[in-house]
């Protein structure tokens, strides 16, 4: 992740999609989710107090939500301005951090209240299906949802306004009256975002400001074209309400993963369940893109869930057989070390926590600084 924000700006095949397709930034985000997904089948391997584990991941997630607010609703500034603070009435309610607490907390409830508890050995894969079938359930009916609202929910026209550096207030209408639509303009993810958070509390430099829609460098960002969409600069939250669902979806295949790892002991096995699935996954979601359903990540479309889940359960499933089978352990001690410390990279770096911090102290003069020094190099 940090990669992908610091290189992504130079090199555009590293950084995210402007909108349909999907980068190598593009699979960082669902990586993170399938890996909590598995690590949640280790933490709720035995549940003996299912009331006292809920209330746990309630205050876990909830921690986490704040946290996301904190770092990514605007309270820090631009790295290079020694100031802080936000309107509570602009705050960005959504990001990384608060879909990562919204799925963990779905997810581990699964894992403590949707599963048989009954002891007995899995001899197959049918029994490992019968004894998580609840919360197959649920991700069926979280993609149903997804999938019906996405496509049958009419998109009215809108308005919003911004303002200028200039102060001057441009006020911009957006024609859609579609159902169905999948542009960056007109589709049912942004549409219910504006609608319960209200525009003014979503993300304010949204992806597809890179499209050639909106930008003459495109797909790097650039100044407004003159035939512009009137949409470009309209607020759009990749980490919204309605995506968070396949968000989850992706969390919850990393669970059944996990299982794999709970249930069968042998190797082989293990490999087998996960090459299987994994292929399957990404057989599916290469076809959906195929015929019209394209891999999208601000929509978190439903290909794109089903490739990015099935490269991740391929990656997972290379890294156990060279680290647990094969027993190259030193080579990623590195990666170790950071997968343990993950919240606390992202808070310092990915969130530019750090770089603030470092600038916060200059000799003489704000400008003296280290961060100053470093990007002038």
């Amino acid at each position: 992740m940090i990669i992908v924000d610091d290189v992504g700006g130079l090199i555009p095949k590293i950084s995210h999609s402007p909108w349909d397709g999907a980068t190598l930034a593009d699979f960082v985000f669902p990586f993170f989710l399938f890996v909590v997904g598995i690590s949640l089948a280790f933490a709720y391997k035995r549940v003996s107090n299912r009331v006292s584990a809920t209330k746990k991941a309630v205050l876990r997630a909830a921690n986490l939500f704040l946290l996301g607010l904190l770092l990514q609703g605007g309270f820090f500034h631009n790295i290079h301005d020694l100031t802080y603070g936000v309107d509570i009435g602009k705050i960005r309610l959504m990001g990384v951090l608060q879909r990562i607490a919204i799925a963990y907390l779905l997810v581990a409830l699964c894992e403590i209240w949707l599963r048989d508890v009954r002891e007995g050995g899995i001899g197959s894969g049918y029994t490992i299906i019968r004894k998580y079938r609840c919360q197959l359930l649920v991700g069926l009916v979280l993609t149903a949802t997804y999938t019906v609202i996405l496509y049958g929910l009419p998109v009215p026209d809108w308005v919003y306004d911004v303002t200028s550096p200039n102060s001057t207030m441009k006020h911009f209408m957006v024609k859609c009256g579609v159902r169905g639509h999948t542009g960056p303009g007109c589709n049912a993810v942004g549409m219910i975002d504006r609608s319960i958070f209200g525009i003014q509390h979503l993300y304010t430099r949204p992806v597809y400001l890179k499209t050639e829609w909106c930008s003459i460098d495109s797909p790097n960002n650039g100044p407004l074209p003159s035939d512009a969409a009137p949409w470009c600069e309209a607020p759009f939250d990749p980490e919204g309400l309605l995506s968070s669902l396949m968000a989850i979806v992706t969390c919850l295949v990393g669970l059944q993963f996990g299982h794999v790892i709970i249930h069968f002991k042998g190797n082989d096995e293990r490999m087998v369940w996960w090459s299987l699935s994994a292929l399957i996954l990404l057989a599916l979601g290469f076809s959906l893109d195929l015929f019209g359903l394209p891999m999208n990540k601000s929509l978190y479309s439903l290909s794109y869930t089903c490739v990015t889940s099935g490269t991740a359960g391929l990656f997972f499933a290379g890294i156990y057989l060279l680290v647990d089978v094969y027993g190259y352990k030193k080579p990623v001690l590195p990666m170790e070390w950071m997968g343990k410390h993950a919240l606390m990279i992202f808070v310092l770096v990915a969130c530019n926590v750090a770089p603030i911090l470092l600038q916060g102290f200059y000799w003489r003069v704000p400008n003296n600084n280290v961060v100053r020094h470093l990007n002038s190099l």
